[in-house]
């Protein structure tokens, strides 16, 4: 298996970054409204009536829910695009309109794009099975799982380790480092959760598994081999991994904020996505998210065939609805989405797309309540004005995990 390297020096950084004081003790909670809805003229705008629910959804930034909120929309039926709220919450400043986020889950997107190109190349079999390629990962008591059950969440892993729930509550361990070794190995020794195949359960877990396939596969780090086949084609210039334990967001950004359980608002900036990966550890733009969309949609990253066999196609398991890499969602009135939601602590992301292109959506909310069980109100507001969709048949958009 192709091992990643972790120097001395990296080591030694987090270190020292754990000795200092705690950054972002805890904060006042967002005031009155302070920044206008920041709107950029595109030459083929939406309708006025999209526009306006649009602007309303971001208006009042920062509120309780929300500090910041970038979005754009794109797509044969127009373009808007528009920011609103604070960079920070001590200085107030503008929020930065192209600013950089830690994107999350929208990480398997890139993720499933490459294992499809490698399937492409005959260097992967999808029907193959995961213990043919990572002999030893996991004990022989597990049935085997195929590469397809890994993508579409269906293989029945349990849940690894991780450094905190999921409501932002490893803030005290953000600093720490949990290697993708770590995280398969606790899963392994849980047992299975169900049989592959059985049911759809989503879980970071598959796609790290999927990150040490393909390093094993490619003798090369995920991290170049997502630069390499996804970032780059994509045009995706802004787009990075953290270097290792690297818990910084670099480059213009707005700062991230996480209520938790005591009720404290604390700075979630920075902080260690190890943890993540291959499943979530991303940092992104809205512009380079939409170049994305684009670029996946139209076949640019993964043979159309495959494409539309394997991400526009739903596992036939019972109540699924995730594809690889992908999400749908019935907007009602004939009308389907097809998205990736997306999480951390302060920073909650969403791609989606009709399949034709007619209209797509990006955005990056600064949300105090990123990993909540409820979508953020900002959010869902979004939402429902980018996809005029405010008597959507098809229940609530999904929350970003």
């Amino acid at each position: 298996m192709h091992v990643r390297t972790r120097t001395a020096c990296a080591a030694a950084m987090v270190l020292g970054l754990t000795a200092l004081p705690l950054a972002g003790t805890a904060l006042a909670a967002p005031s009155s409204p302070t920044a206008a809805v920041r709107e950029t003229t595109a030459p083929a705008r939406v309708d006025p009536d999209t526009a306006r629910a649009l602007r309303a959804a971001i208006g009042g930034l920062p509120d309780d829910d929300a500090t910041a909120a970038l979005v754009r929309v794109s797509g044969t039926d127009g373009t808007w695009r528009g920011s609103a709220g604070v960079r920070d919450l001590p200085s107030g400043r503008e929020a930065v309109e192209n600013g950089r986020f830690r994107a999350g889950s929208t990480t398997k997107v890139v993720t499933a794009a490459v294992v499809l190109q490698l399937a492409a190349e005959g260097r992967v079999d999808l029907d193959g099975h995961l213990q043919t390629y990572l002999p030893g990962l996991l004990p022989e008591a597990f049935e085997p799982i195929t590469v397809r059950q890994l993508l579409t969440f269906t293989s029945g892993l349990q849940p690894g380790s991780s450094l905190g729930d999921v409501a932002g509550e490893g803030y005290e361990r953000r600093y720490e480092t949990l290697t993708p070794e770590e995280v398969v190995a606790a899963s392994a020794a849980k047992g299975p959760a169900s049989a592959p195949g059985e049911r759809q359960t989503y879980s970071n877990i598959d796609y790290t598994v999927l990150g040490l396939l393909v390093e094993e596969v490619t003798k090369d780090s995920y991290e170049h081999q997502a630069a390499l086949r996804v970032l780059r084609p994509a045009g995706m210039r802004h787009t990075s991994f953290p270097g290792g334990p690297d818990p910084r967001v670099h480059g213009p950004h707005n700062r991230g904020y996480q209520k938790l359980a005591d009720g404290r608002l604390v700075d979630a900036t920075e902080w260690n996505m190890s943890d993540r990966w291959a499943a979530g550890d991303m940092i992104s733009t809205t512009a380079d998210l939409e170049r994305l969309l684009y670029a996946l949609f139209r076949g640019r990253l993964v043979p159309r065939p495959l494409l539309e066999r394997e991400m526009f196609t739903l596992p036939d398991v019972p109540g699924a609805t995730m594809s690889a890499g992908l999400q749908r969602f019935d907007l009602g009135d004939g009308r389907i989405l097809w998205l990736k939601s997306g999480a951390r602590p302060g920073y909650g992301t969403l791609v989606a797309a009709t399949r034709d292109l007619s209209r797509t959506l990006v955005y990056s909310v600064n949300a105090t309540d990123a990993k909540g069980e409820d979508m953020n109100p900002v959010a869902e507001r979004i939402v429902r004005a980018a996809f005029d969709a405010g008597q959507v048949s098809g229940g609530r958009p999904p929350v970003p995990r």
